[in-house]
C-alpha cells in the first residue's frame, strides 16, 4: 500500500539584509517603503503561501568601524510591517523573528496578541536568542549572554509568554449594554509568574485572542536548540539543504517529541530555501552563477575572510590569493559574540583546507568564498525546481520550505507564476486556503484542543 502524498507548505521569506540579498541589482525595490512589503506579501498570498516571514536585526553588522555593504538597505520595526500587512492581506500568515535575549515577556505578549486580533488570527513568533556583543550594546544589559543562559532565559520567556496568553480563556467579555455589565470575570487576565529570570504579576490587558497563542517557530540548531523546540515549538526552521542531511534532522527532531506527549505531526520541519529560475536546467546554471557572484562583493569577501583570519586583511586584494599568513586564534576576536565565531572553531584548520581548495581550484579569496559560501537551494527549470521540492517533502527530508528569493519585492513572482502551479497540479499544494487562520494552513490544532486532548489521554 503506497504512503499518501504530504501536502507541501510554503513560505515566502522578505530576506532585507542578508547574503542572499543582492540590493544592486536594477531590478531590486527599497528595504524600507511600505509597498516593497506589500507586493511581496501580496505575491505571497495569490500563490497561497502558508505565511510570510520577517528576520529580525537590532544592530546593522559592523566590523572594524565599517558596515557591511548587505546592511545598508534598513532594518525596519517587526510588528509595525506586520500590523500594516494584516490591512492588506486577508489569509497570509504573518510571521515575526522577535528576540528573547532583549525583550520582556509582557510587552511581546501584548504585541503578539494584538496581531492576532488585528490579523484574525494569523500571527506567529520566531522566537530567538542573541549572543552578539554587538547587538547587546544597544541595551542596558550590555554584552552578550552564554548560551546555557540564553536558552534558559528563553524557555522561561516563552512559558511566561503563554502564561499571559492563556490568562484570558475567551469567555470574559459579556458586554451586555441592558445590564452595564462587560466583564464575566473582573480578574480576567491575573497573573503571577517567579521564577530566574521574571518576576512580574499584573492583569493581561488583551483578550484572548483567535488562535489562543502565536504559533511558535525556533531556529535553533544546537541541541538546546533542537530540545527546545521539541518541548514547545510548533515548527522549526532548518539549515540543511541536502536530501540526506535533511532526513537526517528531520528525524532527530521528531523523535524528540514523544518525550513531551506530542505526535510527530505537532511540528512541522522548514528548511530556508533560495532558487533560481531558467526556461532550461542549464540557462538556470548560468544564472545562478551571476547571481552567487553579485551576493559576494570584494568587500564582502574580504570581511568573511576576517572571520577565520580574525585580522584586519583591508590592505588585501580580494582578486588575489589568500593570505600566506596564520589566522591569530587569540580570544581577543575581532567577531566576539558573533555566530561566525562558533561557524569556524579551528580557524588553523579551515584555514589550511581553504588554503589547498584554492590552489587546486586556481581561486581568488572572492571564487573561494563564493564557492565554499551558501548557494542557491533550487536551481532549474520550473519542472525541475517543483520535482525537487516535492522528491524532498515526500521523502520526510522536510515538511515544506521557507523560500528566500534574491531580489526583492519581485523576485517571488516567477516562483508563484511558474512553479506553484505545478505542485498543485500534481496534488501537493493547495488552490485554496483552507480556513481563516495561520493554524489551518500550517494544519495545527488550536492550543485549547491540544490541552483539552492531553487531559483526557
Amino acid at each position: 500500500m503506497s504512503k499518501p502524498l504530504k501536502q507541501i507548505h510554503l513560505a515566502a521569506h522578505f530576506p532585507g539584509v542578508n547574503n542572499t540579498t543582492v540590493w544592486s541589482d536594477p531590478e531590486a525595490g527599497s528595504h524600507i517603503e511600505f509597498s516593497s512589503f506589500a507586493h511581496f506579501a501580496r505575491t505571497a498570498e495569490r500563490a497561497k503561501f502558508d505565511f510570510l516571514f520577517l528576520a529580525e536585526g537590532l544592530r546593522l553588522r559592523e566590523q572594524g568601524g565599517k558596515i557591511y555593504d548587505l546592511d545598508v538597505v534598513g532594518r525596519p520595526d517587526t510588528f509595525t510591517v506586520l500590523a500594516a500587512l494584516a490591512a492588506v492581506t486577508e489569509h497570509l500568515g504573518l510571521t515575526g523573528t522577535i528576540n528573547s535575549t532583549f525583550n520582556e515577556p509582557y510587552e511581546v505578549a501584548r504585541q503578539f496578541a494584538s496581531l492576532d486580533h488585528l490579523s484574525g488570527g494569523r500571527a506567529a513568533w520566531n522566537v530567538v536568542t542573541s549572543w552578539d556583543a554587538f547587538t547587546g550594546e544597544n541595551f542596558r544589559r550590555g554584552g552578550f549572554l552564554p548560551q546555557e543562559e540564553r536558552y534558559s532565559r528563553a524557555k522561561e520567556f516563552l512559558s511566561t509568554a503563554n502564561e499571559l496568553f492563556d490568562s484570558w480563556h475567551g469567555d470574559e467579555i459579556v458586554a451586555d449594554q441592558a445590564t452595564g455589565t462587560f466583564l464575566r470575570d473582573a480578574k480576567a487576565g491575573a497573573f503571577v509568574h517567579r521564577g530566574q529570570h521574571f518576576d512580574i504579576q499584573g492583569q493581561f490587558n488583551v483578550p484572548r485572542s483567535p488562535q489562543g497563542r502565536p504559533v511558535i517557530f525556533q531556529a535553533g540548531d544546537s541541541d538546546e536548540g533542537r530540545e527546545f523546540a521539541a518541548a514547545g515549538a510548533d515548527a522549526i526552521f532548518s539549515r540543511y539543504s541536502t536530501l540526506d542531511a535533511g532526513q537526517a534532522f528531520y528525524t532527530d527532531v521528531k523523535s524528540r517529541l514523544a518525550k513531551y506527549g506530542r505526535r510527530a505531526d505537532q511540528l512541522l520541519i522548514l528548511p530556508a530555501a533560495t532558487f533560481v529560475l531558467g526556461d532550461t536546467d542549464a540557462e538556470a546554471e548560468d544564472l545562478a552563477k551571476e547571481v552567487r557572484r553579485q551576493q559576494v562583493s570584494g568587500a564582502t569577501a574580504i570581511k568573511h575572510l576576517e572571520f577565520v583570519w580574525n585580522r584586519d586583511l583591508s590592505s588585501y586584494d580580494p582578486d588575489g590569493p589568500l593570505p600566506d599568513i596564520d589566522p591569530d586564534v587569540s580570544d581577543n576576536h575581532i567577531s566576539k559574540g558573533r555566530a561566525q565565531v562558533r561557524m569556524y572553531r579551528d580557524p588553523l584548520a579551515t584555514a589550511r583546507e581553504w588554503r589547498e581548495l584554492a590552489a587546486a581550484n586556481k581561486w581568488s579569496i572572492r571564487d573561494l568564498v563564493i564557492e565554499t559560501g551558501n548557494r542557491q537551494s533550487f536551481i532549474g527549470s520550473p519542472a525541475t525546481v517543483a520535482k525537487t521540492i516535492n522528491d524532498f517533502v515526500q521523502a520526510d527530508a522536510s515538511d515544506g520550505f521557507i523560500l528566500a528569493p534574491h531580489i526583492t519585492p519581485g523576485g517571488l513572482d516567477p516562483f508563484a507564476d511558474k512553479v506553484v502551479p505545478l505542485l498543485q497540479e500534481q496534488g501537493v499544494f493547495r488552490t485554496e486556503y483552507e480556513g481563516p487562520t495561520l493554524r489551518d494552513h500550517l494544519g495545527l490544532a488550536h492550543p485549547d484542543d491540544v490541552r483539552d486532548e492531553r487531559a483526557a489521554s
